[in-house]
Protein backbone atom coordinates (compact mmCIF):
# COMPACT_ATOMS: atom_id res chain seq x y z
CA UNK A 1 0.00 0.00 0.00
CA UNK A 2 1.36 3.34 -1.03
CA UNK A 3 1.39 6.18 1.46
CA UNK A 4 2.47 8.81 -1.09
CA UNK A 5 1.47 9.79 -4.61
CA UNK A 6 3.80 10.71 -7.43
CA UNK A 7 2.50 13.92 -8.98
CA UNK A 8 3.71 14.39 -12.55
CA UNK A 9 2.77 17.53 -14.54
CA UNK A 10 3.64 17.60 -18.24
CA UNK A 11 2.87 20.12 -21.01
CA UNK A 12 3.70 20.09 -24.73
CA UNK A 13 6.66 22.32 -23.78
CA UNK A 14 8.16 19.82 -21.37
CA UNK A 15 8.10 18.37 -17.90
CA UNK A 16 6.90 20.96 -15.38
CA UNK A 17 6.89 19.14 -12.03
CA UNK A 18 7.45 15.77 -10.37
CA UNK A 19 7.37 15.06 -6.65
CA UNK A 20 6.07 12.64 -4.04
CA UNK A 21 3.01 14.24 -2.40
CA UNK A 22 0.29 13.35 0.10
CA UNK A 23 -2.73 14.80 -1.71
CA UNK A 24 -3.74 16.37 -5.04
CA UNK A 25 -6.80 18.57 -5.69
CA UNK A 26 -7.68 19.64 -9.24
CA UNK A 27 -10.49 21.17 -11.32
CA UNK A 28 -11.98 18.44 -13.47
CA UNK A 29 -14.62 18.87 -16.12
CA UNK A 30 -17.16 17.32 -13.72
CA UNK A 31 -16.04 19.48 -10.79
CA UNK A 32 -13.20 19.66 -8.31
CA UNK A 33 -11.73 16.34 -7.21
CA UNK A 34 -9.24 15.22 -4.60
CA UNK A 35 -6.86 12.29 -4.69
CA UNK A 36 -5.19 10.51 -1.79
CA UNK A 37 -2.88 7.47 -1.95
CA UNK A 38 -4.63 4.22 -2.95
CA UNK A 39 -7.29 6.07 -4.93
CA UNK A 40 -9.25 4.11 -7.51
CA UNK A 41 -8.04 4.59 -11.07
CA UNK A 42 -9.78 7.07 -13.35
CA UNK A 43 -9.16 9.39 -16.27
CA UNK A 44 -10.79 12.82 -16.60
CA UNK A 45 -10.50 16.04 -18.51
CA UNK A 46 -9.37 19.19 -16.73
CA UNK A 47 -10.80 22.67 -16.95
CA UNK A 48 -8.89 25.90 -16.59
CA UNK A 49 -8.24 25.95 -12.88
CA UNK A 50 -6.01 25.55 -9.89
CA UNK A 51 -4.20 22.36 -9.00
CA UNK A 52 -3.18 22.12 -5.35
CA UNK A 53 -0.91 19.53 -3.79
CA UNK A 54 -0.03 18.88 -0.17
CA UNK A 55 3.30 17.43 0.92
CA UNK A 56 3.52 17.21 4.69
CA UNK A 57 2.83 20.74 5.94
CA UNK A 58 3.77 22.28 2.56
CA UNK A 59 1.09 23.24 0.06
CA UNK A 60 1.83 24.06 -3.58
CA UNK A 61 -0.36 25.54 -6.29
CA UNK A 62 -0.35 25.46 -10.09
CA UNK A 63 -2.38 27.21 -12.75
CA UNK A 64 -3.51 24.51 -15.21
CA UNK A 65 -4.86 25.39 -18.65
CA UNK A 66 -7.05 22.51 -19.81
CA UNK A 67 -5.81 18.95 -20.15
CA UNK A 68 -6.21 15.48 -18.74
CA UNK A 69 -5.62 13.80 -15.39
CA UNK A 70 -4.82 10.12 -15.10
CA UNK A 71 -5.20 8.91 -11.53
CA UNK A 72 -3.88 5.65 -10.16
CA UNK A 73 -3.36 4.25 -6.67
CA UNK A 74 0.13 5.74 -6.38
CA UNK A 75 0.40 8.30 -9.21
CA UNK A 76 -1.39 11.33 -10.65
CA UNK A 77 -0.31 12.36 -14.13
CA UNK A 78 -1.43 15.73 -15.44
CA UNK A 79 -1.17 16.34 -19.19
CA UNK A 80 -1.98 20.04 -19.62
CA UNK A 81 -1.93 22.57 -22.43
CA UNK A 82 0.09 24.75 -20.04
CA UNK A 83 0.87 24.83 -16.32
CA UNK A 84 2.55 27.41 -14.11
CA UNK A 85 3.66 27.30 -10.48
CA UNK A 86 2.04 29.98 -8.37
CA UNK A 87 5.35 31.72 -7.67
CA UNK A 88 6.12 31.94 -11.41
CA UNK A 89 2.90 33.76 -12.32
CA UNK A 90 3.25 37.42 -13.29
CA UNK A 91 0.17 38.81 -11.53
CA UNK A 92 0.44 42.26 -13.15
CA UNK A 93 0.52 40.67 -16.60
CA UNK A 94 -2.51 38.51 -15.71
CA UNK A 95 -4.40 41.58 -14.46
CA UNK A 96 -3.67 43.34 -17.76
CA UNK A 97 -5.00 40.27 -19.58
CA UNK A 98 -8.20 40.53 -17.51
CA UNK A 99 -8.67 44.12 -18.65
CA UNK A 100 -8.06 43.21 -22.31
CA UNK A 101 -10.48 40.28 -22.16
CA UNK A 102 -13.17 42.40 -20.47
CA UNK A 103 -12.77 45.05 -23.18
CA UNK A 104 -13.11 42.39 -25.89
CA UNK A 105 -16.26 41.06 -24.25
CA UNK A 106 -17.79 44.56 -24.26
CA UNK A 107 -17.35 44.52 -28.05
CA UNK A 108 -18.71 40.97 -28.34
CA UNK A 109 -20.32 41.51 -31.72
CA UNK A 110 -16.86 42.09 -33.26
CA UNK A 111 -15.03 39.14 -31.74
CA UNK A 112 -15.29 35.50 -30.85
CA UNK A 113 -17.04 35.58 -27.46
CA UNK A 114 -15.94 32.05 -26.53
CA UNK A 115 -12.25 32.91 -27.02
CA UNK A 116 -12.60 36.13 -25.02
CA UNK A 117 -14.41 34.35 -22.20
CA UNK A 118 -11.73 31.67 -22.12
CA UNK A 119 -8.99 34.33 -22.02
CA UNK A 120 -10.76 36.05 -19.15
CA UNK A 121 -11.13 32.75 -17.27
CA UNK A 122 -7.41 31.97 -17.73
CA UNK A 123 -6.34 35.42 -16.54
CA UNK A 124 -8.64 35.38 -13.50
CA UNK A 125 -7.40 31.93 -12.52
CA UNK A 126 -3.75 32.97 -12.96
CA UNK A 127 -4.30 35.88 -10.57
CA UNK A 128 -6.03 33.60 -8.06
CA UNK A 129 -3.22 31.02 -8.20
CA UNK A 130 -0.46 33.66 -8.19
CA UNK A 131 -1.93 35.28 -5.11
CA UNK A 132 -1.73 31.92 -3.26
CA UNK A 133 2.06 32.24 -3.34
CA UNK A 134 1.94 35.79 -1.99
CA UNK A 135 -0.16 34.69 1.00
CA UNK A 136 2.50 32.26 2.28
Amino acid sequence: MADKLTLDIVTPYGHVFTDEVDEVIASGSEGEFGVLPNHIQFLTTLNIGMLTYRKGSETGHFFVNWGYAEVGPDKVTILADSAEKSEEIDIERAQEAIKRAEERLKKAEKIDEIRATSALDRALTRVQVGEKHQIK
